[in-house]
């Protein structure tokens, strides 16, 4: 159970991406008191949980239904979660954290920031919910693993819950730089993870040894 919460929260850690949420959270409710800030926080990790959570269990089943076998889903997952890890590392613009500047001005013209974009698409975006049902289904022939997953996602999501709480404190105090090198660090590990499951699903395929 602990190599896969490991390598579960690493992955969700690095795509839901609860520092990098909780830096544009701030930027978004400057004027906002805390308490407010502390209610738009709950509720848009909650419409985040339920999204992501119902990705975990019935992702997999969903994508059984269409005839998508395990090994394409690793595969496919992989090669998402490496386009993120990659964008991570060379802190690209184009970065899945960032918002489009039509986004971003919708953003700062909404009363309630929650739903969006909040909730979707800074931490249940569509890299969060691929790596969500990659994770479950790569432990579904496992229950341990499987409840380490479970487990790693509801612990990011509480770890999440309070950044957002505490976004304020936490962009003045780590700054720039810091949150730069975090999810270089982040990144590194998420594009090592990517590419073993990408590994994993072709040798599921059948392509690998094919190649040989």
């Amino acid at each position: 159970m602990l190599p896969s919460f490991l390598t579960s929260f690493t992955t969700f850690f690095a795509t839901i991406g609860p520092i990098e949420a909780a830096v544009i959270f701030a930027a978004l409710t400057p004027e906002i008191d805390r308490g407010e800030r502390t209610r738009i926080a709950v509720r848009a990790v909650l419409i985040a949980s339920v999204i992501l959570f119902g990705s975990l269990f019935a992702g997999g089943p969903l994508l059984k239904q269409l005839g998508v076998g395990i090994p394409a889903l690793q595969t496919a997952g992989g090669i998402i979660l490496l386009v993120i890890a990659l964008d991570m590392i060379f802190a690209r613009p184009t970065s899945a954290f960032k918002l489009t500047p039509i986004e971003d001005e919708e953003a700062h013209s909404k009363e309630d920031i929650a739903i969006f974009p909040i909730a979707t698409p800074l931490l249940a975006g569509p890299g969060a919910m691929s790596a969500v049902i990659l994770m479950a289904a790569g432990a579904s022939a496992d229950p341990l693993a499987y409840a380490g997953v479970v487990a790693a996602l509801a612990a990011t999501m509480l770890l999440t819950l309070v950044l957002l709480v505490a976004s304020n404190e936490l962009s003045r105090a780590i700054g720039v730089t810091a949150q730069r090198v975090l999810m270089r660090v982040f990144g590194i590990l998420l594009a090592a993870i990517a590419v073993q499951a990408a590994f994993n699903g072709l040798a599921g395929s059948g392509l690998l040894a094919a190649s040989r």
